[in-house]
């Protein structure tokens, strides 16, 4: 019997040198698996103070309170209209600089490393990206190994037009492998910068504080805004529950059953002394439950709207994802759902976890293949904000990475590639990608050299090692999260706010150094 060449995509991982999965990150690094708040509208008729007397009438009196954000019962139809956030949490120790996206030594992408150092990155002799070798691609403006596998399903799944709209940086950071210690997770403070969604603030595939498989610096933790857990369309159509009262009347019916509930409760607690201290404030609450109840029913009447299997701009002939793609594969349901929340302003911001990248399986084919998916989906969120007219800011990191010894995958899917051997936080690295809908964002930078040093924040030895003092995130993950949050504010212009917000970062004065592009907003 001929020996297997590479693991199946979604098969479990298995490693000698690893001991048993026994915790939850195990086993989704692993593969072993792969990687819910509601809101409610209530039980209708039992929330009346009165029941006879109801009297459905038109909502313009209730309309300051409905639609003025920050007015008495804040429930903006928009959220805060700040740049959605999307980050891939790949779970295992993906590999990320060099068989994917380039990193160089100190003068940005194309100061190139040595060849024992793209040897230590996967890339054999014969395809290293030095000058004149034709490996190296810049569709998106960030520089990718021409053949690499996350640049593949990228490409795969957005217009030449989404492409030239799309700019990244990349930042060469170490971070301890195979575990979700790592304070990775950057969400909080997204959220703190402003980004909130129109029905919640944050969403992550997995149920953990952070959403995600990587933890969140616990300086930012804010459980107000704990992401909701959403991995699938029924997640999405699930959040937004009216009862069945919808079922039973129009719409509009609907609607004009809960402002009346409004109303007779508001008359109500007008005449009751609650005999509290803040009597006012429970009033207000009680008030604003039913006019966010009777909000909830006019907009999202029809939970099958939220449904991204019913979006012809996600699944269907001319969607982003085909009908056997989407049922097929869940984790291209996990990333319709998260994106269809985000881009179209539900969430502010979201964590998709994607397990089975911890790929050192002495082949190269799994990680290549897991690598085209994590890409596909990258992919189809950079497609989806460009067919909504929306920008996007994508963030992908892993906890740790991998190295090859320089043995050769000659599979079909190994694609002549060296083997990942072993994990190797030496080699790690994070990148974002910005789509701008009115043309690729621009890099800070008055020459050609400044700009390259934008796009990469930091720098590798010739080795292909992180050089640790190149950057304030190449020795520490929660200045790698600053960082992050420091380069959303400065897409919006709002980069002097990044020390008021967070004034105990470590980034120092260094703040302009690790900025990548001018605002796009």
């Amino acid at each position: 019997m001929s020996k297997k060449k590479h693991f199946e995509l979604d098969q479990p991982l298995r490693h000698p040198d690893h001991h048993r999965p026994v915790s939850r990150r195990d086993f989704l690094g692993q593969g072993f698996r792969t990687g819910m708040a509601t809101i409610l509208g209530g039980s209708i008729f039992s929330m009346f103070a009165n029941p006879r007397n109801a009297h459905a009438a038109l909502s313009s009196d209730l309309e300051d309170l409905r639609i003025i954000n920050g007015g008495p019962c804040d429930v903006s139809a928009k959220g805060a209209e700040k740049i959605p956030f999307i980050c891939f949490d790949l779970a295992g120790g993906a590999n990320i600089a060099g068989s994917n996206v380039l990193v160089g030594k100190q003068g940005g992408q194309m100061d190139f490393l040595g060849t024992a150092g793209y040897n230590k990155q996967g890339l054999p002799g014969d395809m290293i990206p030095s000058a004149g070798t034709g490996f190296v691609n810049t569709d998106l403006g960030l520089a990718f190994h021409s053949d690499s596998g996350m640049l593949r399903g990228i490409l795969e799944k957005i217009s030449s037009g989404t492409a030239a709209a799309t700019n990244g940086a990349v930042i060469p950071a170490r971070s301890e492998n195979d575990t979700g210690n790592n304070p990775h997770n950057p969400m909080y403070g997204i959220n703190k910068a402003g980004a909130n969604g129109s029905l919640l603030a944050l969403i992550g595939s997995r149920s953990s504080d952070s959403g995600g498989n990587s933890m969140a610096p616990s300086a930012m933790i804010n459980p107000e805004v704990r992401p909701t857990k959403v991995d699938r369309p029924s997640d999405v159509t699930g959040l937004v529950d009216v009862g069945d009262l919808v079922g039973l009347l129009s719409q509009d019916d609907t609607v004009a059953v809960m402002e009346s509930m409004y109303r007779i409760s508001n008359a109500k607690l007008s005449r009751v002394n609650t005999r509290v201290s803040a009597d006012t404030v429970i009033k207000d609450m009680l008030r604003c439950g039913y006019m966010k109840s009777a909000d909830l029913a006019d907009r999202f009447g029809n939970p099958a709207d939220l449904n991204p299997e019913a979006d012809p701009d996600i699944v269907g002939p001319s969607g982003i994802f085909t009908s056997a793609e989407l049922s097929g594969d869940g984790e291209f349901r996990k990333t319709a759902s998260a994106m269809k929340l985000v881009v179209e302003g539900y969430a502010g911001a979201g964590t998709i976890t994607m397990g089975g990248y911890d790929y050192h399986t002495g082949d190269r084919a799994t990680g290549e293949i897991r690598d085209l998916r994590a890409g596909r989906c990258i992919g189809a969120c950079l497609e989806y904000a460009a067919r909504r007219n929306q920008s996007l800011m994508i963030y992908v990191f892993s906890d740790g990475s991998v190295f090859s010894n320089g043995m050769i995958d000659d599979s079909v899917e190994g694609r002549g590639k060296g083997v990942w051997t072993g994990d190797n936080q030496q080699t790690a690295a994070s990148f974002f990608l910005v789509y701008n809908p009115a043309g690729r964002p621009q890099l800070l930078g008055g020459s050609v050299d400044e700009q390259a040093r934008h796009q990469q924040l930091g720098f590798m030895r010739s080795s292909g090692d992180v050089e640790t003092t190149s950057s304030p995130a190449a020795n520490n993950v929660n200045l790698l999260v600053e960082t992050v949050v420091l380069n959303y504010l400065a897409l919006h212009g709002e980069q002097d706010s990044f020390a008021k917000l967070f004034p105990n970062h470590g980034l120092g004065t260094l703040i302009d150094t690790m900025t990548a592009f001018a605002p796009i907003r």
